[in-house]
């Protein structure tokens, strides 16, 4: 009698698969989080701060990572839970890479805290779910205002930066600390190139010169950011010129890459044989035949 071969049992999911999984059924790449989370759009207020800068004063990278998951999982309103997902404690602390470093108890319990601490900074709403300890998180407006969530550019004029998919598929989130977490979100804030000047950091965003510098100096080392030096001409100079940086994303957060489309491909909507068109009857020979002019795409 032949034995058969016995089936073997798959290992468990992953930190990286669960959150590739998550991810991936967005059928995007990239995560949009509105601009006045990073700062403040309104350019007459003395303080500018975002509710970005409340996390980098409480050195709080765990609840910022949270935070920017929550919205790349949740954003796309195309599931039955709009603008919330609801997940098994579990499996919130896996994708979170909570799981990597500490015991499943202490991994539910870390959790527990960092989504506790989003709702008192009025960044989501939580509610528990039945006996399979599961939380629903929903997006709040990420300007900290607890308003109801709009998905930015959807139906309204709101601006908002781009944090591409990146950032987790490719393990960032694990190599940049809080000084260069926060600096990538404000250079995708930021125009294509820009300048930023360091005394203007504590109005404008809420923490200090010294930790854009080092942030922006892990971003050059990690070969996320350029960055060159130009003369700009200053009447007030001794010598009339002052020495400024000039910033530029590349790699993987280039801004050419984040002005690309943002669907992921779905190989679930394969298309089909196309259906053919019906064809007109050939105008009469003895008509005078019009150059077609193309017409052009309207911009995106």
């Amino acid at each position: 009698m032949r034995v058969k071969d016995k089936i073997q049992d798959e290992s468990p999911a992953t930190e990286a698969e669960t959150r590739e999984h998550l991810l991936t059924r967005q059928r995007r790449q990239m995560a949009p989080v509105l601009n006045a989370f990073v700062q403040n759009p309104d350019r007459t207020a003395d303080d500018r701060r975002g509710p970005l800068s409340t996390f980098v004063s409480n050195r709080d990278l765990r609840g910022l990572q949270a935070f920017l998951f929550a919205v790349a999982v949740t954003s796309n309103d195309t599931g039955s839970d709009g603008w919330s997902t609801t997940l098994s404690i579990p499996v919130w602390a896996r994708a979170l890479d909570f799981t990597r470093v500490a015991s499943a108890a202490s991994a539910a319990t870390a959790v527990s805290k960092v989504f506790g601490r989003l709702e008192d900074r009025n960044l989501i709403e939580r509610e528990r779910h039945g006996r399979e300890r599961k939380v629903r998180v929903t997006l709040l407006r990420e300007d900290g205002s607890g308003q109801s969530y709009t998905r930015p550019g959807r139906g309204n004029n709101d601006k908002f930066l781009q944090l591409a998919y990146a950032y987790w598929l490719d393990g960032w989130f694990q190599k940049l600390d809080l000084p260069a977490t926060a600096m990538l979100l404000v250079s995708l804030h930021a125009k294509p190139s820009f300048t930023l000047a360091s005394e203007r950091m504590p109005s404008w965003y809420g923490w200090s010169a010294d930790t854009a510098e080092r942030g922006f100096a892990a971003l050059v080392k990690h070969g996320l950011i350029d960055k060159t030096s130009r003369l700009k001409k200053a009447p007030l100079s001794p010598t009339g010129l002052t020495r400024e940086n000039v910033y530029s994303l590349i790699g993987p957060f280039a801004r050419a890459k984040a002005s690309a489309s943002t669907a992921a491909p779905d190989p679930a909507r394969v298309p089909s044989e196309p259906t053919p068109r019906r064809q007109r009857t050939p105008r009469s020979a003895t008509r005078p035949q019009l150059p077609k002019v193309k017409a052009e795409a309207g911009a995106r």
